[in-house]
């Protein structure tokens, strides 16, 4: 068995093992450092918000059986995408395809924001009214499916190696549950991580309910593409305990802390000033709806 064989044969038990040790390790800080109190009970949330990724789970495995992995394989077997027409070393291949994955993972965020069919989907994300690990990996399904197919066409124009897409996906679940931790770190250690990974407290800003906050801050993984493209903010106007959560017009916890009340807020309600709305930046006193 080749190494591209194993890879794609044991894809699933490889990300499945890394899902579960990350957010086994950050479940364990969030209890010994927590950075913010929560207002709805971890039981509710974790049933829940674990509950949606089980459903995505189940929908990309009908709808997808392959996955990312199996695009990857199939565009190397017909010879599409740039790496499977330039001869480059391997390890070149491997660095530049992550790299612009997760680049377009950060375009795709803010196509999301800015776009308001797509903010009714991915305001289930920020209609969380707190912030844990399990908020990294709480999005509606049509969401999700969207989000693979962008995976699909960008595997077919770049032609990534196997492996570049495998360790995609296991840094993009990974650092999505990293950096929506509700875990206190050393600022110093916060300041030199942030040039390197998207931190907790880098990522918190996003979630704010300000429009201008939350029109911030738009990297999952590499932090680069915020301080590049002008979307970063160190720090929230009220600080991280103060700043409050979520999304001005929906935050009961009974509407959105729950299973049922996610899969249909998409639908609910109308959309007069979607996320990205530069109108209310100076006095950041938009509404996110």
């Amino acid at each position: 068995m080749d190494f591209n064989t194993f890879l794609t044969t044991y894809e699933v038990q490889i990300r499945l093992g890394f899902f579960f040790g990350v957010l086994a390790i950050m479940a364990g800080w969030e209890v010994r450092a927590p950075r913010r109190a929560l207002r709805v009970s971890k039981l509710v949330r974790w049933s829940n918000n674990l509950a949606l990724v089980f459903l995505n789970s189940l929908l990309l495995r009908l709808l997808f059986p392959a996955a990312a992995v199996g695009m990857a394989v199939f565009a190397a077997d017909q010879g599409w995408g740039i790496f499977n027409y330039l001869a480059v070393p391997a390890a070149v291949a491997v660095v530049v395809s992550v790299i612009a994955l997760d680049f377009v993972i950060y375009l795709q965020h803010i196509m999301v924001h800015a776009v308001p069919a797509l903010w009714r989907l991915h305001r289930v994300h920020h209609a969380d009214v707190d912030f844990d690990v399990t908020t990294g990996a709480r999005f509606h399904p049509l969401e999700i499916i969207l989000s693979m197919l962008i995976k699909f066409a960008t595997i077919m124009v770049l032609g990534p190696p196997v492996v570049a897409v495998i360790i995609f996906e296991v840094l993009l679940n990974g650092t999505a549950m990293f950096n929506h931790s509700n875990v206190r770190m050393p600022r110093a250690l916060d300041r030199v991580l942030r040039w390197l990974v998207v931190t907790p407290d880098m990522h918190r800003v996003h979630h704010s309910v300000e429009d201008d906050e939350a029109n911030s801050n738009f990297g999952f993984n590499l932090p680069w593409w915020d301080r590049l493209f002008g979307t970063y903010r160190d720090q929230p106007r009220g600080g991280h305990e103060a700043m409050t959560i979520g999304i001005h017009k929906y935050n009961s916890p009974r509407q959105v802390a729950w299973l049922p009340g996610m899969l249909v807020l998409p639908f609910l309600g109308r959309i007069s000033s979607y996320a990205i709305n530069r109108r209310n930046w100076d006095t950041g006193s938009g509404s996110q709806e």
